[in-house]
């Protein structure tokens, strides 16, 4: 299992090993575990972080092809080099750190693409304290920081940004709320009605300030109006652009109502809204989640073709400002135009 994250905008210092490994948890989305994580050193200057890939450490016997599958993938964004950091495994006193062999195929690989391995690192855990190791200097080594002590963690809790203790942590997050209230749900859709416009704007108003007074789930009958909401394509247009400014309040509202459709939903419905999910959170730079919510969408629906779209262009690292245009021109009129997002009343004033 791959994940990918595009470049982010979190200060991680390329040059310390130690700090960059304590990072992982923040650049990956979660804590990796028997992972291999290959970051891409961003061209031209080659001190930011471009692409970075996590990938589950193979057997022994699928060593070469991992490399050979993962090398193109970093090759295909503008890198000026790679840095190598491997988890997990028990180091033998005297012996070269655990997964040497698979260290040298990862960096066979990305020479075939001119891509040289600027550094190779390896540690058992990332916890504070966790002794870590070189793969090409007897010498290089010490002990990790605590991960969440670091620039690199101030800045992902000032952004919003969690780091999870695990992927399945965070693919937790994606679950159904109820898997009998999809089953109703499934039999009530077939037989939909397709909405106007302004039905269709008035639902998601609805569903804002339902979220804002947080009034908890949708009842059936509200969750198979959205549904249907999101079958017209100019207010899906309308919730794609949701998305911008990344990060904002306006776009984060946005995306807890996705996340809420996304487990509130049956397939091949909830599609949709995991796809403007996975978008909302490429462009805040959370890739692993974006790649989490987008593999959603097209379990729902094979076929989905933003969802496919999306994860084409996050497994080759496109950076999530170069997306920005598809919010910008989904809804030439602008959100506004269909108001689905109703302002914070203003606060009263003394008289």
């Amino acid at each position: 299992m791959t994940t990918a994250t595009p470049a982010g905008r979190l200060p991680v210092d390329l040059r310390d090993p130690a700090l960059l490994l304590a990072a992982l948890p923040y650049l990956v989305g979660f804590r990796p575990e028997k992972s291999v994580v290959l970051l891409g050193h961003r061209a031209p200057d080659g001190n930011r972080v471009g692409l970075v890939l996590r990938a589950d450490v193979p057997g022994r016997q699928d060593r070469a092809r991992q490399a050979q599958a993962l090398a193109p993938r970093l090759a295909a964004g503008h890198h000026t080099g790679v840095t190598i950091a491997i988890v997990g495994g028990r180091r033998r006193p005297g012996s070269p750190p655990p997964h040497a062999g698979f260290a040298k195929h990862l960096a066979d690989a990305l020479g075939q693409y001119g891509l040289p391995v600027l550094h190779a690192m390896w540690t058992p855990h990332i916890t504070p304290g966790a002794r870590w190791a070189c793969y090409q200097a007897d010498d290089c080594g010490g002990e990790l920081p605590d991960p969440r002590a670091t620039v690199v963690a101030a800045a992902a809790t000032e952004s919003g940004q969690v780091a999870f203790d695990s992927r399945a942590e965070m693919e937790a997050l994606l679950d159904p709320r109820c898997p009998e209230a999809l089953e109703r749900r499934a039999d009530l859709l077939a037989g939909l009605p397709t909405p106007s416009g302004s039905d269709a704007a008035a639902e998601f108003r609805a569903a804002f300030d339902r979220q804002r007074r947080d009034d908890g789930p949708p009842s059936d009958e509200q969750a198979i109006r959205l549904a249907g909401a999101l079958t017209l394509p100019q207010v899906r247009d309308a919730c794609f652009s949701m998305a911008v400014p990344p990060g904002s309040p306006s776009a984060r509202e946005a995306e807890r109502l996705w996340l809420t459709l996304v487990r509130e939903l049956p397939a091949p419905q909830r599609a949709a809204p995991a796809a403007l999910l996975g978008y909302t959170a490429y462009l805040r730079g959370d890739g692993a989640f974006a790649g989490m919510a987008l593999e959603n969408a097209l379990a729902a629906d094979p076929g989905h073709g933003l969802a496919t779209l999306l994860l084409n262009v996050l497994s080759r690292g496109m950076p999530p400002e170069e997306l920005l245009a598809l919010a910008m021109h989904a809804d030439p009129a602008g959100t506004r135009g269909y108001n689905l997002i109703t302002p914070d009343p203003e606060p009263s004033r003394p008289g």
